[in-house]
């Protein structure tokens, strides 16, 4: 694991910055704490901040290969580069180090661009060809490792934080469309983000670009045509078949020269992990769980039983987190504003684990592959509403379901009954976005406080064409949804954020190459069985683990936000949502806020993740701008030295 950074002058002859580079590097040290390695010729400039895992001290990048034409910069693990380099070797290839890494280089020596794809792993790479005068940016098939980019000024950057490129100069001038979406979904959804001018390298494409030539974007992967496409089998050998590419992804995943464990939340995906790791015979197993003193919140009890099951080693942490003191350094490793707030608890686990470990893997991948969520019951429960008379399930119910209670447990009923009713007669792709909105578009647009919302689009098109655009049925479409939307924009960016915070290397089984294509072709009745998510896994899973965790509902690390809310946070609210910074701000309008804040604090109506949202974006948007402002700073000494540093050389 670790952070690259890079850039290419798009005018034959220019000379890149490796100042510049250095700088783009220093500031995501948090990435890489274990080495550094540059690489600069002619055009481009090439940089890395290393945690190292495969290879300890041969692994240095950048990776080159016999000739030194093709140099490489990656950020991630190859979990098939074993087999890559037996079939390199065999053909007259050689190998410097034993790391991962070195393959890539190879392949793209013998088959060019068109070889990269046979990658299998969670990977962001940058590789520069001598001959070909040719820059090739990789990314892994469903967003596991970011990749930012931008062209500016005759340059092409890019980097593994958004805070890179704002370090190698670049204006942090707000997307009004990216925070429109933001405020919908509580993170800003890819390739877009947050600063106009950056985007982010889609998932499965290569960036392909030429001093003198175009810059390119082209697709090596796709999760579509995978769907209905299996060969008939009955039930028990899909499970089988199943269970297998879990144990094969579990297997490859354990590859490291450093000490690793397991994101343990209790669930049936992290406890699957747990249990694999177990028949394959690791020893030890290290596994880290967090929980609250809200006993609703907390999944203590059910990561302790998978641990005694398995005699893991086992460490936990009760945590009743500062949130007001901990919201700015999320936000300064997020870079863009982020509302989910289980952020928190995977930042204290993250915490936890690194004190023991360099490399975890958890559950991540398994909801949006195997069908795990409560939408995709929701959506079932919708069909069969919908037969109801209109009066009844679009005006009585409606109304009797208004006047229950507001409760602030986790996921009340209140909350979910509310939720449903008013999202049950909409088409599938606007319902499934209902389901998840922080902000409906009626209420984004009173809290403009600039016009904003004559200049966007309203964000169920993101839904609505990623819908239209997959292939197979209902369900197989809305998965696809949350697989090339939710997936990559939250839940990726969440672990991968909160681990590398901590110099954490975090891994994903369930998104494992062959899994996903598998889970592609599982029979819809196989991850949806009625109400019953993750059919195929629950049956593959009978007897491997405790009942309660196969037959439990969905489980992860939640966070108490809207108790918190009109708790410990009160006070915090209330300061950073205070009409005086709104104004100063100039995003959003002082007395909408307060409408919002006025009506979760008396109960009227659990607007939490509204307002956690707002809580971020104003947070950030006084943060980055501070941290642009030490960054450019930064840069600037960085560059004086190394020019410096050169006069002293010549």
């Amino acid at each position: 694991m670790c952070g690259i950074a890079g850039e290419l002058r798009l005018r034959l002859g220019a000379r890149a910055s490796a100042a510049r580079v250095w700088a783009m590097c220093d500031v995501m040290a948090h990435r890489g704490p274990d080495d550094f390695g540059e690489f600069a010729d002619a055009e481009v400039a090439l940089g890395m901040r290393r945690l190292s895992i495969v290879d300890v001290a041969g692994g240095h990048q950048p990776i080159a290969n016999e000739d030194g034409s093709v140099q490489v910069v990656c950020n991630g693990e190859i979990y098939n580069s074993p087999a890559l380099r037996s079939g390199l070797l065999a053909r007259g290839h050689h190998f410097r180090t034993s790391t991962d890494v070195e393959v890539i280089a190879h392949l793209y020596e013998e088959g060019g661009t068109d070889a990269l794809a046979g990658l299998d792993g969670m990977f962001a790479f940058a590789l520069w060809d001598r001959r070909g005068h040719r820059l090739v940016l990789g990314r892994d098939r469903v967003g596991i490792k970011p990749l930012y980019v931008a062209e500016t000024g005759g340059r092409l950057l890019f980097g593994s934080e958004a805070k890179c490129l704002l370090a190698a100069g670049l204006d942090p001038d707000l997307d009004l469309q990216a925070l429109h979406d933001y405020l919908t979904l509580g993170y800003v959804p890819g390739p877009a983000s947050i600063f106009r001018g950056v985007r982010q390298l889609p998932p499965g494409h290569l960036l392909v670009a030429e001093p003198g030539g175009r810059v390119r974007t082209e697709r090596y992967w796709d999760l579509r045509g995978h769907a209905g496409r299996g060969a008939r089998r009955t039930d028990g050998e899909w499970e089988a078949e199943l269970l297998a590419a879990l144990r094969a992804a579990v297997e490859s995943h354990l590859m490291s020269d450093v000490p690793l464990g397991v994101f343990l939340s209790g669930g049936l995906d992290s406890s699957t992990i747990v249990a694999l790791m177990h028949e394959l015979g690791v020893h030890p197993i290290r596994t880290f769980t967090i929980g609250f003193a809200e006993r609703s919140f907390s999944e203590i009890d059910g990561a302790r039983q998978v641990a005694t099951r398995f005699g893991t080693e086992h460490h936990e942490l009760v945590v009743r987190p500062d949130a007001a003191t901990l919201l700015p350094r999320l936000v300064r490793h997020f870079d863009e504003p982020f509302a989910d707030s289980s952020a928190i608890p995977v930042w204290h686990l993250s915490e936890l684990a690194r004190r023991h470990v360099k490399v975890v893997l958890s559950g991540e991948g398994g909801d949006e592959m195997l069908a795990g969520y409560e939408t995709y019951r929701a959506r079932r429960l919708a069909a069969l509403y919908a037969r109801l008379p209109r009066l009844i399930g679009g005006r009585a119910l409606p109304e009797l379901v208004r006047r229950l209670p507001v409760s602030h447990a986790r996921v009340s009923f209140d909350y979910k009954a509310k939720r449903f009713v008013a999202g049950a007669y909409l088409p599938p792709a606007a319902g499934h976005l209902w389901w998840k909105t922080v902000l409906a578009e009626d209420v984004k647009a009173a809290l403009y406080a600039n016009g904003t919302a004559a200049e966007v689009e309203a964000t169920v098109r993101l839904f609505e064409r990623l819908y239209a655009e997959s292939d197979g049925g209902e369900l197989d479409r809305l998965q696809y949804v949350d697989a090339t939307l939710f997936l990559p924009a939250d839940i990726l960016v969440k672990v991968d954020r909160m681990s590398m915070a901590h110099s954490l290397e975090a891994r994903v089984p369930f998104l494992d190459r062959a899994v996903m294509e598998l889970a592609r072709r599982l029979p819809a009745r196989l991850r949806l069985r009625g109400l019953t998510t993750k059919y195929a896994l629950r049956r593959a899973m009978a007897g491997r683990l405790p009942a309660a965790i196969v037959d439990g509902r969905k489980r992860g690390f939640n966070v108490p936000i809207p108790s918190w809310l009109v708790g410990e946070l009160r006070d915090f609210t209330h300061d950073v949502l205070a009409p005086t910074r709104l104004r100063r701000q100039g995003l959003l309008d002082p007395d909408a806020v307060g409408r919002l804040v006025a009506e979760h604090m008396t109960r009227r109506a659990d607007h939490s993740r509204a307002i956690w949202a707002l809580l971020v974006l104003v947070v950030w948007h006084d943060a980055v701008r501070a941290e642009v402002r030490a960054a450019a700073g930064y840069g600037d000494r960085c560059r004086t030295l190394a020019a410096d540093a050169g006069r002293e050389a010549t």
